[in-house]
């Protein structure tokens, strides 16, 4: 490497390894690296097979400032084109990666690179807070997540102080223990137990998932900064909650809106796409009526029975309009996705299903009307920053929080029932499609645009925001651009 890449500062990006943590991470890292950076990305070695599978092995060389590496996620080894096992994934890589990143950390430190000037990590990857104490390293933690889904997970421990969870029985799923309202959380009104993120439902005081998260957002407040992939409009209330417990935030999204000021060309051979995506469901878009299509995508974890995947299948088909399903290989739980051939001769010429796709591309593109979704943080934040509004099927984690937000505060979105059936899914469909509540849903979701378009703009808040992230990085590391 020339002397000048060595004379860069130097900063290591590590995500959490799902897809929706790889995708802002990637988002942030070309942001940091087009002011200047060296940047290293460190994938688990699951998925840089993954994305060598996916993007090609010349693609994910990288570029001379902007490399790739990897770290093991100490899980036994699999060679399955798939989202690994949430729950041993995340307690695999709080017990085992501290100790293969400070290895990395000292091999980057001995190599022809500058050294590194700072650490980002997921803002569930905390062994990066020690691995920044240990090395005397500057050290930020990237919340992927929602802001109000943060909060949630501070509350973690006060929901465990006052005996709610863990729940006695199983009971709880059907008695109506989770209408419960929650009034006490500040910053967040007409909140109920169900709207929690999902973790805290369960009978087991030793919960993995409901400690990991709770721990992880307690950390992330032992870090110097943190950073959040939101805006200051969208989450006011619990920005400034936040901000009287920690000071040091940067808001900085929607990051795939602020990413608009960095040249194209410039990372044309980069992209965080776990799947390979299947471009021709564009050209389809390109022949439908402007806000005519409906698309569908559960994102890149969610799985569903057969029957729910069926009932989700003939809602889609009963409601006559046209819609674009993405349909992973691995949705449907232990089974392969088999449809009967009465459905495709129903949605023939209206509906079009495809394996992944560029999904930031599809909501911008003038045919879509609506977006069915998960309510994960990306696929929320990118529906909001191209005006689409949303219809709710949250899956777990905080997606129950950010379907709440969508459907009261944000005002933008419906909630399909959980145990889901195809008269209540066509009848969502045409009420978004063609009802009143629909109509007032897109002016909601087309004045979020405006607001998410003005904080990313040049001057706008999101802007300034990591251009004094930036400066707090130079100024850590005691280098300069």
């Amino acid at each position: 490497m020339g002397s000048s890449e060595a004379t860069k500062p130097h900063v290591v990006c590590v995500p959490f390894p799902a897809q929706g943590h790889v995708n802002p991470m990637m988002q942030l890292a070309k942001l940091i690296h087009s002011r200047g950076f060296h940047v290293t990305f460190v994938n688990t070695e699951f998925n840089h097979r993954r994305l060598v599978r996916s993007r090609g092995a010349e693609a994910m060389k990288g570029l001379p400032d902007f490399r790739f590496e990897t770290i093991p996620d100490g899980l036994p080894p699999s060679d399955r084109d798939a989202t690994q096992d949430v729950v041993p994934l995340c307690d695999s890589t709080r017990k085992n990666c501290l100790g293969p990143f400070l290895e990395l950390l000292a091999k980057l430190n001995s190599s022809d690179a500058s050294p590194v000037d700072c650490i980002v990590s997921d803002g569930v990857m905390s062994f990066g807070i020690e691995a920044g104490r240990l090395l005397g390293i500057p050290q930020v933690q990237f919340w992927t997540a929602s802001a109000c889904g943060f909060m949630c997970y501070l509350q973690y421990n006060e929901l465990f102080e006052r005996g709610i969870v863990p729940f006695k029985d199983e009971n709880f799923i059907n008695d109506g223990t989770l209408d419960t309202p929650i009034d006490w959380i500040p910053g967040m009104n007409n909140m109920r137990l169900k709207d929690i993120p999902s973790f805290i439902r369960t009978t087991d005081p030793n919960d993995i998932m409901f400690d990991f998260l709770g721990s992880e957002a307690q950390n992330c407040l032992k870090s110097s900064t943190i950073v959040f992939n939101t805006f200051d409009e969208l989450e006011q209330e619990v920005l400034d909650v936040i901000v009287a417990k920690f000071p040091q935030i940067y808001t900085v999204g929607p990051l795939n809106l602020v990413d608009r000021h960095v040249p194209i060309n410039q990372f044309s051979s980069l992209s965080s796409s776990l799947w390979k995506e299947d471009t021709s469901c564009i050209e389809w878009l390109n022949q439908k009526e402007p806000e005519s299509v409906v698309y569908v995508n559960y994102g890149s974890i969610t799985t569903m029975s057969d029957h729910h995947f069926k009932e989700f299948a003939w809602g889609l088909a009963n409601s006559k309009h046209s819609f674009l399903w993405i349909v992973r290989p691995d949705v449907v739980m232990g089974e392969s996705v088999a449809l009967p051939e009465e459905f495709f001769e129903e949605i023939k010429d209206r509906g079009f299903i495809a394996s992944w796709c560029p999904q930031d591309l599809v909501l911008s593109h003038r045919s879509v009307a609506a977006f069915l979704t998960h309510c994960g943080w990306n696929s929320t934040l990118e529906s909001i920053s191209r005006g689409v509004p949303v219809i709710c099927w949250p899956f777990f984690a905080e997606q129950q929080t950010n379907c709440r937000f969508a459907c009261t505060t944000w005002g933008i979105g419906m909630e399909v029932n959980h145990d889901v059936n195809r008269k209540d899914v066509e009848a969502i469909v045409k009420e978004m499609m063609e009802g009143e509540n629909g109509k007032k849903m897109k002016e909601k979701a087309l004045d979020w645009k405006k607001k998410a378009k003005a904080a990313t703009d040049v001057g706008g808040s999101s802007y300034n925001n990591f251009e004094r992230f930036i400066n707090e990085i130079l100024s850590s590391s005691g280098t300069r651009v």
